[in-house]
C-alpha cells in the first residue's frame, strides 16, 4: 500500500511541475513584453517607399536598385528610395559615369544629359551610384537622368558625397532605408535650365534614413542640405524626420507601426549613429 501512494504522491508532483514549472519558464517578463513591441515585421516590407500628403505630378519607376517618384513637369524627381546592407556593398561594377535618358519615358519626356551642359549645375544622383555597384544593372540605372538633380558642385563633392559615404558605413551594421530628394520653395530661387525642357533647380536637398529595423531597435535620422557651397560637419545638417515630413510634404517610413513612427520620428540624435 505504501509503494501505491509513493507512486501515486510521485504522479502528482509530476503533474504539478509540468502545469506550473515549465508554465513559469514561458512567461514573458514585463521587460520582454516591452521588447517585443519594438519587433515589427521585416519581410517584404517596402519601408523606404513614402507617402506624399500634398498633389504632385508623379511617374513612379521601379528600377532595379531604386525606386523613383518622377515629376514630369519639373523633369526631377520627387523623392527616390532604396535600402541598402551590407550585401549591396559588396564592390562587383565600377563607375561607368553614363548618364542617359530613362527609357521608360516617352522620348519627348526623356531629360537627357545636353540639357545639363553649360548650366554651371552639377548632375548630382539621388540614389548614388556608390551603392549600386554590386550589380551592373543597379550601377547602369543609377545614371539615369530620372534620379538626377541639378546640384551645386561643391556640395555634390564635397558635404552630400559624405553624408552618401556614412550611409555606407551605416549599412555594414545593419539594413538601412533611404529616401532623399528635393525640396522645392514656392517662389523659386533659381532659374530653370535646360533648352528642350525646363528643369526645376532645388533650393535644398532633404535625406531620410531608418535603421535597425531587423534588430527590434528603430531609430531614425533626418538630414536637409541647401543647395550651395558648404564646408561643414554632419550634426550641422541633422533634423528630426518629423521637421522633414512639414517641409516636404510627405510621410515618411509610413509601413512602421504608429507607434513606433511616432517615436523615432520625432527626435533626432547624431550620437546614436557615430
Amino acid at each position: 500500500m505504501n509503494k501505491l501512494y509513493t507512486t501515486i504522491i510521485l504522479v502528482l508532483l509530476a503533474a504539478l511541475y509540468f502545469a506550473f514549472g515549465q508554465g513559469q519558464e514561458n512567461e514573458v517578463s514585463p521587460l520582454q513584453e516591452k521588447e517585443t513591441s519594438l519587433s515589427v515585421e521585416t519581410e517584404n516590407v517596402r519601408y523606404e517607399i513614402p507617402v506624399s500628403t500634398k498633389e504632385r505630378a508623379e511617374i513612379l519607376l521601379e528600377q532595379y536598385g531604386y525606386t523613383v517618384s518622377y515629376n514630369p513637369e519639373l523633369c526631377i524627381p520627387n523623392w527616390v528610395a532604396w535600402e541598402l546592407n551590407e550585401e549591396k556593398l559588396v564592390v562587383r561594377e565600377s563607375r561607368n559615369s553614363k548618364f542617359m535618358p530613362n527609357p521608360k519615358l516617352p522620348d519627348d519626356e526623356a531629360v537627357t544629359t545636353k540639357e545639363y551642359s553649360g548650366s554651371g549645375w552639377d548632375r548630382g544622383h539621388m540614389c548614388p551610384a556608390g551603392d549600386n555597384k554590386y550589380h551592373w544593372r543597379a550601377m547602369n540605372e543609377s545614371f539615369y537622368m530620372t534620379n538626377i538633380c541639378p546640384q551645386h558642385p561643391n556640395l555634390n563633392g564635397g558635404d552630400w558625397h559624405e553624408l552618401e559615404k556614412a550611409c555606407r558605413r551605416w549599412a555594414l551594421e545593419g539594413t538601412i532605408y533611404i529616401v532623399c530628394g528635393p525640396i522645392l520653395y514656392k517662389n523659386p530661387s533659381y532659374a530653370p535650365i535646360g533648352k528642350e525642357h525646363k528643369i526645376r533647380v532645388p533650393e535644398a536637398f532633404f535625406k531620410v534614413i531608418l535603421a535597425g529595423v531587423e534588430e527590434g531597435r528603430p531609430r531614425a535620422i533626418g538630414f536637409i542640405y541647401k543647395n550651395t557651397a558648404g564646408n561643414r560637419p554632419l550634426d550641422s545638417y541633422v533634423n528630426s524626420i518629423d521637421q522633414v515630413e512639414r517641409i516636404t510634404g510627405m510621410d515618411f517610413f509610413p509601413a512602421l507601426p504608429d507607434d513606433i513612427e511616432q517615436r523615432i520620428e520625432k527626435d533626432c540624435n547624431i550620437n546614436e549613429w557615430r
